[in-house]
């Protein structure tokens, strides 16, 4: 099952561009640099017949090792791309997974769960190297967490600032990102504060590999 919902077709046509090529040898690239996406998923546990929803979910590599841990959840997911979401519907299918995950066309910025899945919350949200890649990242922060079910969680994983690594390395490995338009946000932490008080949610924040990656959460009671 999918859908399709208001787009930003600068941001897609951008999107698309990029990833027409380079998503049929994604995963295979993306394991030797994209950090902490399954320690993400290890601790998304979802309760039983729970919800969870990625946003930017690129090929479904990540629902599709969401699926197989968690059986008993309900996993969706949107992407800007449709060049991405045709290699997701793809792999999803093959899988196994097509009663269990649903994607649909959407825009992390102005993303609506219920336009696009009919739903009203989710038990779990996550964001996976998704919003060094999108303008609108803040937004898709504040989206995400406003979507959470009581009890529910938003989980973030993406590139950090290097802060306990060599300049070097991250003057060099910054170029690499930027000229395929990922940019690791610095002002991550404060942005993530001010939704968590905005939203009455517990933040966890953690540095991975010297700051190579890092990773967050926020929680609502």
């Amino acid at each position: 099952m999918s859908g399709v919902a208001a787009v930003d077709h600068d941001q897609k046509q951008a999107m698309d561009s990029v990833y027409a090529l380079h998503r049929h040898f994604y995963d295979f690239t993306r394991k030797f640099y994209l950090f902490g996406r399954d320690r993400l998923i290890a601790r998304l546990a979802p309760p039983p017949g729970g919800t969870v929803l990625e946003v930017g979910c690129g090929t479904a590599r990540n629902l599709i090792v969401a699926a197989k841990r968690y059986p008993q959840a309900r996993f969706y997911g949107f992407d800007i791309s449709e060049a991405m979401l045709e290699t997701a519907r793809k792999s999803v299918a093959r899988a196994g997974f097509a009663d269990r995950i649903t994607l649909a066309q959407g825009d992390a910025g102005s993303f609506d769960i219920k336009a696009l899945f009919g739903l009203e919350c989710v038990d779990r949200v996550f964001m996976s190297y998704t919003l060094s890649m999108i303008p609108p990242w803040q937004e898709a922060i504040a989206l995400g967490a406003a979507s959470l079910a009581p009890g529910g969680s938003l989980h973030i994983v993406d590139f950090g600032q290097y802060e306990r690594l060599p300049a070097l390395a991250r003057r060099l490995h910054f170029k690499s990102l930027n000229d395929f338009h990922v940019f690791p946000r610095a002002d991550l932490p404060a942005v993530l504060e001010r939704v968590a008080a905005a939203e009455g949610l517990a933040t966890e924040f953690t540095p991975l590999l010297r700051g190579y990656a890092w990773s967050a959460a926020l929680r609502r009671d």
